[in-house]
């Protein structure tokens, strides 16, 4: 940090300075964005201020107008945008500009491909709107004073290395002066910047000011000189408060990236109002995208919360469910009242209506799209679909809708792109089948191939496929759907019809004989050997107790660090394959137990296991195959 005359230079991080580079040369083509960005950032403020005021109106005074103004200067080439909101102080304008995006910089930078247009969709989710002023200006100074301070900061940076503050004396808000480009002089133009502001910040709830511009007059060409006149360019109605057949797709449009900082259109929203017992407001937006910290249970979330029209919080993550996280949009309640906490917010009765109405209106609107527009469901399900099933295991007023999205791939369909909804899946159940049955592994290819589903494709049974990290602890949650149990393909006690010409005997001597032979062998490394009922193909197969954990749940809880008590699988063998015919037929005993630890070991590994040993495994295996050489 260097000093001279009252002014202080910080340098950038070294990611910050990345990632200006980046935004200045990936986002040329949507540059007029940096207008949306600034003037949302100035609602915010007059948002913010209005709010403080509420509990301290000596604040700000007796009719206060608040509003923002945009102007520019041709000759000079600067573009300048200000609003009378709450303003920053020195403290708060270095750690907030001098610092790109805190939470979230290294994994912006981890996302970025080189590709324009998908790196230019990630400017609003890392905090990062104020830099796209740097998309056209060459120098930007900030001029701020915090509400209440008796002084102001000018903060001065060319978005390269290092940016300056100062102290300055100036009114409370912030001001914005841009020094445009060369090649970005066309927005230091009155009819350009009244467009931008029309196109994208016409829902803004507060009035957009600009200088009416003087045309000559028709007995001169000479404009007469006057004070300038201020008018207000956009529509300055808080858009949610709107009739919906009053509002455009694109108005809709525009106001979500206002609420969301998304460069991306939505992919739906619902636009409601209750009135009654209860009233508010609310339009809430499903994003095409997933954020990058989707899975941060932890992240800011929540809708913008406005009570009477005014705005009370950003980030009011009272009125929809942890699982609805993604979930975007406004709500505006009459009913609340205005000096309300986040404490009492959470315990207030008419904050849990509004929540379990708000979280229907989404399930709603998701099984609508699931109806009408498949294509787009399967869009929203890729992005979105393992948070949807954190619902299902948590969420029980709502389990039966929640399950009614959830999306699974399936033995019927050899695409891992497709997915089969349940109510789908029960449609087309075998005649007389009673259950949903499912498999959970480790990915799609390991579920797929399953030796537990041989049985089924055999006779033509449809088994979904479960491989999503979260799959097992869902359905340890998620017992029935429309009355219908679920049932577990790789359990121990797995109910199918009996079918003699597939099976055999199971309890026959010659098979009692032979899995008393092959319990000897793996002694404690096995619960129970068994002949099966689920093998057409395969030799062997290791199943699951009933009640114990599964191998995917099992790794989840071993990544962590936690300690598990060890479960033993259960042994089932196909007696009618050739390798139990032979085994059966075995005298050696040595060559009998080396047979029988390697079908154990190969078992193991076809459900996605690991073994405990590899190098036995290796030498069992070869010293069978040099026998048999």
């Amino acid at each position: 940090m260097s000093e001279q005359t009252n002014t202080e230079t910080f340098g950038f991080q070294t990611e910050a300075r990345q990632l200006l580079q980046l935004m200045i040369h990936s986002l040329y083509s949507n540059r007029e964005i940096f207008l949306r960005e600034l003037i949302s950032n100035a609602s915010d403020a007059i948002d913010k201020l209005r709010f403080r005021a509420i509990a301290e109106p000596e604040l700000v005074g007796a009719d206060v107008d608040y509003a923002i103004a945009v102007s520019f200067d041709e000759e000079a080439g600067t573009v300048t945008i200000a609003d009378n909101g709450i303003g920053m102080t020195r403290a708060e304008i270095v750690e907030q500009l001098g610092t790109i995006a805190k939470s979230g910089t290294a994994e912006f930078l981890a996302s970025l491909t080189g590709e324009e247009q998908k790196d230019a969709s990630l400017i609003g989710q890392f905090g990062v709107g104020f830099y796209s002023a740097f998309i056209v200006a060459h120098e930007v100074e900030v001029l701020t004073c915090g509400v209440g301070a008796s002084e102001g900061t000018r903060w001065v940076s060319q978005g390269e290395d290092d940016f300056s503050v100062e102290p300055l004396q100036c009114p409370r808000g912030t001001t914005v002066i841009l020094h445009l480009r060369d090649d970005a002089k066309e927005f230091a133009d009155g009819f350009r910047l009244r467009s931008i502001v029309r196109k994208y910040s016409d829902h803004i709830g507060v009035p957009v000011r600009m200088i009416k511009e003087a045309f000559p007059s028709e007995e001169s060409e000479e404009t007469e000189s006057a004070e300038p006149e201020f008018e207000t360019v956009n529509d300055a109605t808080a858009l949610w408060t709107r009739s919906r057949s009053e509002v455009s797709d694109d108005e809709y449009t525009e106001f979500y990236k206002h609420v969301s900082h998304d460069f991306d259109d939505p992919m739906t929203w619902s636009h409601n109002r209750v009135e009654g017992k209860l009233e508010y407001t609310s339009l809430l937006y499903i994003p095409k995208k997933a954020p990058f910290d989707i899975w941060n249970r932890d992240m800011p979330r929540g809708l913008k919360l406005y009570v009477q029209r005014v705005f009370i919080m950003d980030e009011a993550e009272q009125f929809l469910p942890l699982y609805l996280r993604f979930v975007k949009g406004v709500v505006d309640s009459s009913d609340l009242p205005l000096n309300v906490s986040r404490e009492i917010l959470q315990q207030d009765e008419r904050v849990t209506s509004i929540r379990n109405a708000l979280t229907k209106r989404v399930l709603n609107t998701l099984e609508s799209m699931a109806k009408k527009g498949p294509d787009d469901y399967r869009a929203f399900w890729d992005e979105f679909g393992e948070v949807l099933k954190e619902g299902a295991g948590e969420d029980f007023a709502n389990r039966e809708a929640l399950a009614g999205l959830l999306r699974f791939a399936s033995t019927h369909m050899e695409d891992i792109q497709k997915k089969v909804g349940l109510a789908d899946y029960i449609e087309r159940m075998d005649e007389g089948q009673d259950k949903l049955y499912y498999l959970v592994a480790e990915n799609f290819e390991t579920a797929r191939s399953s030796p537990h589903l041989e049985i089924f494709r055999k006779r033509g049974t449809e088994v979904l496929l479960l491989f999503d990290r979260i799959d097992e602890w869902l359905m340890a949650n998620l017992t029935e759907f429309d009355g219908k149990p679920f049932q577990d393909v790789m359990r121990a006690d797995l109910d199918l019809p009996e079918d003699e010409e597939e099976h055999g005997e199971a309890d026959s001597e010659a098979n009692a004989a032979l899995s008393g032979r092959i319990a000897e062998v793996l002694g404690e490394l096995v619960e129970e050997v068994r002949v099966s009922k689920r093998l057409t193909d395969s030799p062997a197969c290791l199943v699951l107790p009933e009640h114990a954990m599964g191998a995917q749940m099992r790794r989840i809880m071993e990544a962590t660090g936690q300690e598990l008590p060890e479960t033993k699988p259960h042994f089932e063998y196909n007696a009618t394959h050739p390798l139990l015919e032979r085994l059966a037929a075995e005298a050696d005993e040595d060559r009998f137990g080396d047979l029988v630890r390697v079908l154990f070991d190969q078992a193991t590994l076809a459900e996605g296991g690991t073994l405990k040993d590899s190098s036995a495994y290796v030498s069992r295996l070869n010293r069978l195959l040099l026998e048999l050489l």
